[in-house]
């Protein structure tokens, strides 16, 4: 087992945890507007349809990984061009970030949590994401693929986890500091493009 694999891949799961999209932008929202409950339901939601894309992945590519390793080698470089298509386009985006916060919204957790959960399961980019993300990582020669992923898969949702309800319990500070620091999108925006690039690099340089 590579230690190292696990802790890079831990690395870039917080770095793209960290940088603002529409998963994390929905939690501080919904924390900020109705509180630090319904922002952890909201947090709740999301991981758990992580774990459905982690099935998917890892019942999918294992598959592939065992009956055709060209065939895998073809899905990583789809993996790493669609990274540097992701990375194009947070360069396209504009730099600031906007908090479209709303008053009166949903203020039960189940409604949340559920939304949560559908925006994940329901969005075709996060299959895609976890697609080029996760084959680069495999991290060792001897324990089955499928166990692999879903290794992967839990610390993805473990790392997430924990930032996104840090970001859910300081919302009122993390929105503070956002609106009054117009650098903060910049630098954000940046730190994505670099992460992705970064992985891209990392995808078509590392063997199975």
């Amino acid at each position: 087992m590579n230690i190292e694999i696990l802790l890079a891949f831990a690395a870039a799961t917080a770095t793209l945890a960290i940088a603002p999209g529409p998963d994390n932008i929905f939690v501080l929202v919904q924390s900020i507007t109705n509180g630090k409950k319904q922002g952890l339901a909201v947090v709740a939601g999301l991981m758990s349809g992580c774990l459905v894309h982690t099935t998917l992945l890892a019942f999918g590519i294992s598959i592939i990984i065992r009956d055709n390793l060209y065939l895998f080698w073809m899905i990583k470089l789809f993996g790493a061009g669609y990274l540097l298509y992701l990375a194009y386009k947070v360069y396209q985006a504009k730099a600031e970030i906007v908090l479209d916060i709303k008053v009166n919204q949903t203020t039960s957790v189940w409604p949340l949590f559920k939304k949560g959960f559908w925006m994940n399961v329901l969005n075709p980019k996060v299959t895609i994401f976890f697609l080029a993300f996760f084959p680069g990582f495999l991290f060792s020669d001897t324990l089955s693929p499928y166990i692999q992923f879903y290794l992967l898969g839990f610390l993805f949702i473990l790392v997430s986890s924990l930032i996104f309800c840090a970001i859910a319990i300081l919302a009122s500070r993390v929105g503070a500091y956002l609106n009054s620091h117009a650098k903060a999108g910049f630098y954000l925006k940046w730190m994505q493009i670099v992460v992705f690039v970064g992985l891209a690099i990392y995808l078509v340089g590392t063997g199975k």
